[in-house]
């Protein structure tokens, strides 16, 4: 995992204003409504909506709102007119970019991840064409201030964590996509809060950019992409290092 900083990413999300915050909301919401639609209202049989309610829960989404989301989902119907599209391209310099998007207008949406790409030195493919070099992986992501390192990786592994380690000012803790909510059920027993949980497409090698031109040109790729309304999630393996 060197080179592929999950601290940065959450670093600079963390510096989103509060419009930004509002927008990281309404997309949890999306969400939410797409997990209740395809499996119900019950985490305890619907898998991807317990996934979901732990990513919100890291992204600061109180627990009383997702309560309410689901509660609203389950009785209007919301997110009937939604459906999940992946996109596939590469950045400045080849790096390789996953972005995952809820649309109710699939022309509109994929119009404007082009243009993204296009704007900013990088093109976007055919499905497939890069998620071939990405893992499926549940991602945990423990600040590290006050814990320490050979007792936080002992417990995180006894939850059932495939594999941890340190970087920077975090913990990042691996699973298997299957065990992520165990694991993160697990942890929150044991009184850890996480600054990010969801199940991630992590890369198998990362891409450094090279001058000055480059990490402008994909910084500003990703903020594009993820200040668009329709946006989810997006993956790469530049090495922001």
């Amino acid at each position: 995992m060197s080179g592929h900083s999950k601290w940065k990413t959450i670093a600079r999300k963390k510096e989103k204003t509060d419009a930004q915050r509002a927008k990281v909301f309404t997309k949890m919401s999306r969400e939410i409504s797409v997990a209740v639609r395809e499996g119900g209202p019950d985490p305890n049989s619907n898998s991807r909506l317990k996934d979901v309610i732990a990513k919100a829960k890291a992204g600061n989404v109180p627990s009383d709102n997702i309560k309410r989301l689901i509660e609203r989902a389950a009785g209007s119907g919301a997110g009937d007119n939604y459906e999940t599209i992946q996109y596939e391209g590469y950045g400045p310099g080849g790096v390789a970019v996953i972005v995952e998007t809820m649309t109710d207008n699939r022309n509109r949406t994929a119009s404007e991840m082009r243009h993204y790409f296009d704007k900013n030195g990088g093109n976007m493919g055919a499905t497939g064409c890069v998620s071939w070099s990405f893992d499926s992986k549940g991602v945990i992501v423990i600040e590290r201030e006050g814990r320490d390192e050979d007792e936080t990786m002992l417990e995180v592994l006894d939850a059932g964590a495939s594999d941890f380690a340190e970087e920077d000012e975090v913990f990042e803790v691996y699973t298997a996509p299957e065990d992520f909510s165990a694991v993160c059920e697990a942890l929150e027993k044991k009184g850890y809060a996480f600054l990010s949980a969801q199940v991630e497409m992590v890369p198998q090698n990362t891409v450094a950019l090279q001058g000055e031109e480059q990490p402008k040109l994909m910084q500003r790729l990703l903020d594009m992409l993820e200040d668009n309304d329709d946006v989810q999630d997006v993956w790469h393996n530049w090495d922001e290092n």
